[in-house]
């Protein structure tokens, strides 16, 4: 769990309590907190967090899944693309993504700390995403499960989102137990 003052700790679960489907991005900033904090101390089976090592594979299977959201969310702007991910490969310090979608660029991968499985109500519906965190604690982009044309989740990206989160943390599981042994 990422470490806090107990005062800064308490008033983001107070936070949680009082807007359980709220935008996590703004109660850290309002806590001076980084993202993975509130994400830490959301309620159990809200968020899972695979290692960042696993960030080429965890996008190469984002690769089949369709349009998914792709988000970028800054102090200054909430930028959405509705796209397919592109294949990406490792060169020259980033994981360059290209191909044949309106995404496309480069990404330093090796501040990649950990990779989100976020699945809980936003404003009264569910949300499921796949949330990149920095060594920093924040947030370099997110990846929504994408909704159909009354705004429920398409039934194959929510089962792909829930096989992801399934395989990463029995992969985490297995690497915790070699450590252990």
């Amino acid at each position: 769990m990422f470490a806090l003052s107990a005062e800064t700790d308490q008033a983001i679960r107070a936070a949680l309590a009082v807007e359980p489907d709220g935008v996590l991005d703004e109660i850290a900033r309002r806590h001076g907190a980084p993202l993975r904090a509130v994400f830490d101390r959301l309620p159990a089976g809200a968020a899972f967090a695979a290692a960042g090592a696993r960030f080429e594979a965890v996008w190469r299977e984002l690769t089949t899944w369709g349009p998914v959201m792709f988000i970028v969310h800054t102090e200054d702007g909430v930028f959405e693309t509705k796209a397919e991910l592109p294949p990406g490969e490792a060169g020259r310090g980033y994981f360059n993504i290209h191909g044949d979608s309106p995404l496309g660029g480069h990404i330093r991968a090796d501040r990649c700390a950990a990779i989100y499985f976020i699945d809980r109500p936003f404003f009264k519906r569910r949300s499921c995403s796949l949330q990149f965190i920095n060594l920093d604690g924040g947030a370099m982009f997110k990846v929504f499960v994408a909704r159909d044309n009354k705004r429920e989740l398409l039934a194959d990206q929510l089962d792909r989102f829930e096989r992801l989160r399934q395989t990463e943390a029995l992969s985490a599981k297995t690497m915790e137990e070699a450590a252990d042994a």
